[in-house]
Formats: structure tokens, C-alpha cells, sequence
């Protein structure tokens, strides 16, 4: 029985082996015949298309890197293809290890703050559109602009007078003629605060035009908290830029005295804009020992005013020379680790105070920690810093090694949270399209870009040899493919070698 057995699968197995051996040799015989029809045109066409294929390829993905700002490959790998694969998708509620307490933290990071120095738009950004062509306000800019001015404008219900009625279909309307228009229409019917913030903002091409339009609205505001803080932080900011600083310090210290709860215009900001501008370094240093505080939110301009008061105290005799001999005394180490903590915070602002990177209008929103509040703080400041001898060069000498600290910013920060990964793309929609977004930490290309690139000019470089000397690279192309398939020739001399000489003589022979 068990030698009836052993005969049955010894003949399967001599069955196995002819059909491996006929298929082997069925392919060795094709890849022969397509060899040797193969002409050095197919061959100039295959790596021209080739490179023609990558290469746009390669244009998508860079297109899309930079406007995006990742991988499309990479990117619908991650999204679409993994989860089918079995893999852990991170976008998925229950699998996700963030706490809600976390993810609020992480979108309160991101949250954008109405920009407490914001210019006027007739007399300033208008002015700027006329002069360049170019809108220095984004869409979303301005729609948050609309937004916050509902809710800091909107009266009760119940007391709506008529051109209260028309001023809050104002804020809505897109069209900044159509806004103008409402709010004389505004005025026709009765004195209104709002309608004259609005003409201030607006249609005032001059700052003297707008503030005599506030002091208007101030008249006509009387009752409202929030109409007028702003109306008076407006008039302050005139004062600013009309060059009556000490006026507009006054303004400022009043309007924080009279409503020490309404945080949320930051007005201790332009405070210290103004004292700098006075170089009352005592008062700005009065001013930051109140709210530069750690259970209040901090800001670039609190933090770097901090670092150019240390910086001031031994910027005029440093030099990074005598300090890299001597090493660097008390005052100096804590001027080097106020620029540490003023980077770490917001990295952006060293490349716009050092002038490496052009700086353009400051939007109206700012993102804390982001390019956006970058340039809202450079943009007033820089001046303050060009002011106090040696401090640039402090700065420049030293803002690098703030990064040694931090080499995973996203991770893990050293006094500060980690730095957020939203930044980069809520800039890109408070910031103009002709300014080149500064992105931290900076980002590698992605592997896909680098890869089809590659692939892009090796096909390109073998179609154009191709074509140069299709005989040669014809041999070559023979050559390489033959090295492919020499394992499938080793396996048939292995064959060869195994199988009974009588066997492969009738195989032969079929």
C-alpha cells in the first residue's frame, strides 16, 4: 500500500517538474523574442514619456507643496490608501489618544486675536492699494473684521433705533461702497457712533479726517462701553500717528483706568508702543511687570519688549569676541536668555527685525507665535530696536541658538508649549498671496517631490542618450536586462542539473 502511495507522488511530482520546466523555458523564450524586436526608437520613447510623466508629476506635487504646504502622494497615502491597508487612521475619534481637554488647548493656540496696532483702512491700506496695485487685506481678514465689529456694535433688540437697524446690515454687506453708502444713509435719519466708526475706518483718506469723525462719534456713543472703548482707543492711535505721543499716552492710561476689565483690546500694547516711541524705559518696564505675567497670555510684544530692555543694558559694549574670551557676565546672560524666551515664543520675528525677510502691511488679525503677529510686532518696532545702540547686533549675534534648545519645537518647548503646527496654514489666510509665508520649523521637502524629481531627470538623461547614440544604448539596454533575468537563467542551469538527462532529452525534443 505505502509503495502504491510513494509511485502516485513521485509521478505527480514528475509532473510538477515538466509543467515548471516547460513555463521557464516558454518565458526565457518570450523575453528573448521582445529583446532582440526591440529597436532603439522604442526605447527613446519609453524614457521620453517616462520623463514627460514625472515630470509633471513633479510639478503638481511642488505646486501643491507650496500652497498646501505637504505631499498630494503622501497626503491621500495617508488618508485613504492606510486606512484600507489596516492601518490606524489618527483622524478617528476612538482611536485617538487626545483628550477634548487637549484638543481645546491645541485650537485655543491657534485662535486669532484682532490686531491691537491694526491701521486704517481708507487712510492706510487703500492708500497702499492705490499706490501698488495690491490688496494687503485677505477676505478672511476682513470677514473677521465684519464679524468682530457686529459684536462689539450690536445694540438690544428692544431699543434698536433705525440707524442702529441699517448700521448692522452695514457690517454684513462685502462691498466697502455699499458700507459707506448704509452709513450716510445712517446719518440722514440721526446722529450715529457707529456710522461715523465706519466713515472713520473707511472713507477717511487722511488720519486728521479720521479723527475728526471719531470725536464725532464719541459725541454721539455716549451710553455705549464697548462703542466707546473703541472710539477712544481709536482717537489714542491718532494721537499716536499724528505725533502728539504724550497725548495719546494720557488717552491710553485713562481708557485702562476707566475699564480695567475689557482686556480683550489689549490696549497695554499700544501702551508700550507709545512709551518706546517716549523712550520711558521706566514706564515700559512698570507697564510689562503688570502683565508680562504667567497666568496671563503672552505675546511677541511682551516678550520681545522684555528682551530689548535686558538687551539695552549691555548691547552698547557687547561684542562677541571679548564675550566668547571672557565668557558672559550676569547682565548679559540674562539679556541672551530674554532673546531665548522672546524666539522661542515667536521665531519669526528675529529674520523682520534684522531686516533679512521685507516686511509688508500688518493684517488686522493676528496669529500668536505666527508669521502674522511677526509682522505686526516688526512693523512698529522695528524702529524701537534700531533706537537703542548694539541691540541688533546682540539680537543677531544670539536669536540662533534659541533652536539648540528646542531641537523638536513641535514636541516639547522649554518655556513655552510646544509651538503649534496650525500657524502655517491660518497665516496663509490672513496674509496676502504675494508675501512668502514664513514657516517654523522649516519643513524638508517631501519624499514623493524628491523622488519624482529624481526619477524625472534620470528618464530625461537616458531618452536624451537614447536618441544621441541609440546603438550603444541599445547594447546597454540588452545588457541590463539580461543582468535582470540572469536569475531565471541560473534556476534553469539548476534544473538542468537536477532533472535525469533522459527526462530533459524528451523535453527538449517536445
Amino acid at each position: 500500500m505505502e509503495d502504491g502511495w510513494r509511485a502516485v507522488l513521485e509521478g505527480n511530482l514528475k509532473r510538477l517538474e515538466t509543467r515548471f520546466t516547460e513555463l521557464l523555458f516558454l518565458c526565457l523564450s518570450t523575453v528573448s523574442m521582445f529583446l532582440n524586436t526591440l529597436t532603439p526608437k522604442f526605447y527613446v520613447a519609453l524614457t521620453g514619456t517616462s520623463s514627460l510623466i514625472s515630470g509633471l508629476i513633479l510639478i503638481f506635487e511642488w505646486w501643491y507643496f507650496r500652497k498646501y504646504g505637504t505631499s498630494f502622494i503622501e497626503q491621500v497615502s495617508v488618508s485613504h490608501l492606510r486606512p484600507l491597508l489596516g492601518g490606524v487612521d489618527s483622524s478617528s475619534p476612538s482611536n485617538s489618544n487626545t483628550s477634548n481637554g487637549e484638543a481645546d488647548s491645541n485650537r485655543q493656540k491657534c485662535k486669532v486675536w484682532r490686531n491691537p496696532l491694526n491701521l486704517f483702512r481708507g487712510a492706510e491700506y487703500n492708500r497702499y492699494t492705490w499706490v501698488t496695485g495690491r490688496e494687503p487685506l485677505t477676505y478672511y481678514d476682513m470677514n473677521l473684521s465684519a464679524q468682530d465689529h457686529q459684536t462689539f456694535f450690536t445694540c438690544d433688540s428692544d431699543h434698536l433705533r433705525p440707524a442702529d437697524a441699517i448700521m448692522q446690515k452695514a457690517w454684513r454687506e462685502r462691498n466697502p461702497q455699499a458700507r459707506i453708502s448704509a452709513a450716510h444713509e445712517a446719518l440722514e435719519l440721526e446722529d450715529c457712533a457707529t456710522a461715523y466708526i465706519l466713515l472713520a475706518e473707511e472713507e477717511a483718506t487722511t488720519i486728521m479726517e479720521a479723527e475728526r469723525l471719531f470725536k464725532q462719534a464719541l459725541k454721539a456713543g455716549e451710553g455705549y462701553t464697548n462703542v466707546l472703548v473703541y472710539i477712544k482707543r481709536r482717537l489714542a492711535m491718532c494721537s499716536r500717528k499724528l505725533g502728539r505721543t504724550r497725548e495719546a499716552v494720557k488717552m491710553m492710561r485713562d481708557l485702562m483706568k476707566e475699564f480695567p476689565l475689557l482686556s480683550m483690546f489689549n490696549i497695554h500694547e499700544n501702551l508700550l508702543e507709545s512709551l518706546l516711541e517716549l523712550q520711558n524705559y521706566a514706564d515700559v518696564q512698570a507697564v510689562l511687570a503688570k502683565y508680562d505675567d504667567i497666568s496671563l497670555p503672552k505675546s511677541a510684544t511682551i516678550c520681545y519688549t522684555a528682551a530689548l530692555l535686558k538687551a539695552r543694558a549691555v548691547s552698547d559694549k557687547f561684542s562677541p569676541e571679548a564675550a566668547s574670551r571672557r565668557g558672559l557676565s550676569t547682565a548679559e546672560m540674562n539679556a541672551v536668555e530674554a532673546i531665548h524666551r522672546a524666539v522661542e515664543f515667536n521665531p519669526h520675528v528675529p529674520k523682520y527685525l534684522l531686516e533679512m525677510k521685507s516686511l509688508i502691511l500688518p493684517p488686522e488679525h493676528i496669529l500668536k507665535r505666527g508669521d502674522s503677529e511677526a509682522i505686526a510686532y516688526a512693523f512698529f518696532h522695528l524702529q524701537h530696536w534700531k533706537r537703542v545702540e548694539g541691540a541688533l547686533n546682540l539680537l543677531h549675534c544670539t536669536w540662533e541658538g534659541t533652536f539648540r534648545m528646542i531641537p523638536y519645537p513641535l514636541e516639547r518647548g522649554h518655556l513655552f508649549y510646544p509651538y503649534p503646527i496650525c500657524t502655517e496654514t491660518a497665516d496663509r489666510e490672513l496674509l496676502p498671496m504675494f508675501h512668502e509665508v514664513s514657516v517654523y520649523p522649516k519643513k524638508e521637502l517631501p519624499f514623493f517631490i524628491l523622488f519624482t524629481a529624481g526619477l524625472c531627470s534620470f528618464t530625461a538623461m537616458l531618452a536624451l542618450l537614447t536618441y544621441q547614440f541609440p546603438e550603444l544604448m541599445g547594447v546597454f539596454a540588452k545588457a541590463f536586462l539580461s543582468t535582470l533575468f540572469a536569475p531565471l537563467n541560473f534556476i534553469m542551469e539548476k534544473v538542468e542539473s537536477i532533472l535525469p538527462s533522459s527526462l530533459w532529452h524528451q523535453l527538449t525534443r517536445i
